[in-house]
């Protein structure tokens, strides 16, 4: 198995002409898994070697608007460049609670309809993520949904045994989300390999003893 990864942005908060806010991709496979996705991220795509049509999923760490204000015109970019098609796997969409309602209010306020689905896993965060005056429970967001269709997907909570969460299991991977101290909710990924059996010739060490 194949992985390569291209930054596409590592500026903080304020934008640059030269340099591109929180975005990278990891590519595996034929599939491109982007994370972070801040303002201009789909403009540094279409200067990179990487086909957006590729992304498949979308990892976002936290809730500030430089790692991820980029998504929805992303999305809708991907829409235009994409055809209808009813058996077209979603595009999984991870990242803190609250972020499911923002895609769905960004596409919904902005009458932008996608030729694709998505779904949206949200990670349950912890009360000792951020300083307490930070720490919002965002418990209306579950009300608001009742009412909503489209983009539904699953509410990961933390596994104190393994004290992280277990998005994605695969043959040959395992990623796993973790938490980080920040100012708000922030999680950090890990790209995980499984072990594979090595291929030796049994009989040649025999031979060597």
């Amino acid at each position: 198995m194949s992985m390569d990864i291209t930054f596409l942005g590592t500026g903080s908060a304020y934008p640059s002409p030269t340099r591109g806010a929180s975005a990278l991709v990891l590519r595996r496979e034929g599939e491109c898994w982007l994370f972070d996705c801040g303002e201009g991220t789909q403009t540094q795509l279409m200067r990179s070697h990487l086909r957006a049509g590729k992304i498949t999923k979308i990892f976002i760490t936290h809730l500030h608007g430089d790692h991820f204000f980029g998504l929805p015109g992303l999305l809708c970019t991907l829409s235009l460049q994409a055809t209808s098609d009813p058996n077209k796997p979603p595009v999984d969409i991870y990242g803190p609670l609250g972020l499911r309602s923002f895609v769905r209010r960004s596409m919904e306020l902005s009458h932008s309809q996608l030729l694709f689905p998505y779904t949206v896993h949200e990670l349950i965060p912890t009360h000792d993520q951020c300083p307490a005056e930070e720490f919002k429970e965002f418990s209306y967001l579950d009300r608001d949904e009742m009412s909503c269709q489209g983009g539904q997907g699953r509410r990961l909570h933390l596994d104190p045994v393994e004290n992280s969460y277990l998005l994605i299991e695969d043959e040959q991977l395992v990623v796993k989300a973790f938490r980080l101290f920040h100012r708000i909710p922030s999680f950090g990924y890990v790209v995980e390999e499984k072990p594979r059996t090595g291929k030796l010739n049994v009989q040649k060490l025999k031979d060597l003893g």
